[in-house]
């Protein structure tokens, strides 16, 4: 018994730095830089935005969700979904 709550311990404490990097934001778009898959919102806000994460439906004004998490300083977009 003690062997397994020491594993789930474990288990636990691995997991919870993955979980505590994810963040979301809501706002209006500012500016979509294209060539470097940047999407600035109005609130100064940068997201990076990988190749595998559409940018035709983000304009500029829209109002925007963003889930993200932070990768080598910068904030690294893994959702989009406009309104």
């Amino acid at each position: 018994m003690l062997r397994f709550v020491r594993f789930m311990l474990v288990i636990v404490l691995l997991a919870t730095p993955i979980v505590a990097l994810g963040a979301e934001v809501q706002g209006n778009v500012k500016t979509v830089d294209t060539s470097d898959r940047v999407v600035t919102l109005e609130d100064g806000t940068r997201i990076s935005v990988p190749d595998g994460i559409a940018l035709d439906t983000v304009k500029e004004g829209a109002e925007i969700t963003v889930s993200y998490e932070e990768r080598d300083g910068k904030n690294q977009a893994t959702d989009i979904q406009t309104k």
